[in-house]
């Protein structure tokens, strides 16, 4: 049993990690590891890890671009796409479609220019880009007032369903080099909660917005392909032992595997376009006829089927940023340590081909390098939320995708990454990674400041 400390919304696991690892800080310092004269060279279209769907794009508006494979012909719909993502929903133009009750406006407001939302920095910052799903005390399922997602927001009232305050705990490190390094925990504390308190033994995830693009691409891959790469009694013994999550797709009434979301929760990429607008604006579909509240489903959508062929085409056509620095001594020094650490295990680097995609050349065939395997891994209890989804448990995550990870402070104006943005910067993703990548991220802790360094520029220039 998982226990955890409401208020403050912290498992008691998370305690006892912060005291094992000022434990281990008051340790000597492990003996450095000695990877040696590592070399790898420069692979064939490494540089465009979205196949010819690649953009060079390295600016603001890396995330946002259209695939340059794309027919001149298609440009039109691809624009009026977007402009379904941009569209301010509590526009009296587009009432009575919001809420009542939403957690963002808009798709823009979360996912700003295609990108990555970040949590709050203090306190006193408002939450905009950070969701929280909740679960049942008793078993599977929503909570049982709330429902599945806290709305911050109510339509034409002062507040939603309560407020967050997030605040974080240093938690202090040491490499083996000597030098010291600190890890963020962030804190939750629900606030002026509309009907009453969650529960106590209430599960919840806090999950920022990931980027946008190269989703089509995703959903193109092979399921063969990402099922070939399941090991879940890890019979190779590696310690990896990743597996799909199974999930239920609402439209086909079957199960199939999960590729969208933290958790893979969500098997296609119209499910996972048409269920973040019913979870997070209140915008019901086809696909998903009633809102959060406990209602009849809506006579008419409040989403146009025209709107949402539109969301769906611009969302499955962004483009993947080209990379940079690719050929660079000191990357390709870094992509030989990411393979000796065993990043590689989860974050698979070989590229897939993806399938013939009806209507859509742009995404056929194509050689792409996504850095992931889109299956569930144990992180570990000290990145658990304690919330299962389909078959992933509280402490198993989706492997995310790296391609454009050098980009974000680019596109997003932050570098803050992992499921609730509590990591700071890349180091600090890779230092929180625990469960089945306990071993690479010890391994890195012994690495010499040359290697880590390499590492952290062989993953800036993805």
């Amino acid at each position: 049993m998982r226990w955890r400390l409401y208020g403050l919304g912290i498992p008691l696991g998370a305690l006892l990690l912060t005291a094992v690892w000022a434990q281990a800080a008051r340790r000597p310092a492990p003996s450095l590891l000695e990877l040696g004269p590592l070399t790898t060279a420069v692979e064939p279209g490494e540089e465009s890890p979205g196949g010819t769907t690649t953009v060079t794009d390295s600016g603001r508006n890396a995330f946002g671009r259209s695939p340059p494979n794309m027919d001149r012909a298609r440009w039109p719909e691809f624009h009026l796409g977007k402009r379904v993502f941009d569209r301010d929903w509590s526009d009296p133009d587009h009432l009575p479609g919001l809420g009542p009750l939403y957690s963002a406006n808009s798709c823009m407001t979360c996912h700003v220019k295609d990108g990555k939302g970040r949590p709050p920095a203090s306190p006193t910052e408002p939450v905009v880009s950070l969701a929280f799903q909740l679960g049942s005390a008793s078993g599977p399922g929503p909570h049982p007032v709330y429902g599945e997602q806290l709305d911050l927001h109510r339509l034409g009232e002062p507040r939603g369903e309560g407020t967050v305050e997030v605040s974080y705990d240093e938690l202090p490190g040491e490499f083996a080099t000597g030098e010291a390094y600190s890890l963020s925990r962030p804190r939750y504390r629900f606030k002026d909660l509309a009907h009453g308190p969650l529960g106590e033994g209430t599960p919840f995830s806090a999950r920022v917005a990931p980027a946008n693009f190269g989703l089509g691409l995703l959903e193109a891959i092979p399921e063969e392909a990402l099922l070939a790469l399941e090991d879940p009694d890890d019979r190779d013994g590696d310690g990896i032992s990743g597996r799909a999550n199974q999930v239920r797709d609402v439209t086909e009434g079957r199960t199939r595997m999960g590729r969208f979301g933290w958790k893979a929760n969500q098997p296609t990429l119209l499910q996972q376009v048409t269920h973040a607008l019913v979870a997070d604006m209140g915008l019901t579909t086809p696909v998903y006829p009633r809102a959060q509240e406990p209602q009849e489903a809506a006579p008419t959508p409040d989403v146009k089927d025209y709107d949402l062929e539109r969301l769906v085409f611009y969302t499955r056509l962004l483009a993947v940023p080209k990379r940079r620095d690719w050929d660079a001594p000191g990357v390709l020094r870094g992509k030989a340590v990411f393979r000796a650490l065993g990043c590689a295990a989860c974050h698979v680097d070989r590229p897939f081909e993806t399938v013939e995609v009806p209507g859509f050349p742009e995404l056929s065939k194509q050689r792409i390098q996504p850095y992931s395997d889109l299956l569930l891994h144990d992180m570990g209890e000290g990145l658990a939320d304690g919330r299962p989804d389909g078959l992933a448990t509280g402490s198993e995550w989706r492997t995310p995708p790296l391609w454009g990870l050098g980009l974000t402070a680019t596109v997003s104006g932050h570098t803050r990454f992992l499921h609730d943005g509590r990591a700071r910067n890349i180091e600090e993703a890779v230092l929180w990674h625990g469960g089945e990548a306990a071993p690479a991220r010890e391994h890195y802790t012994r690495l010499r400041r040359e290697d880590r360094e390499a590492l952290l520029a062989f993953l800036g220039s993805l």
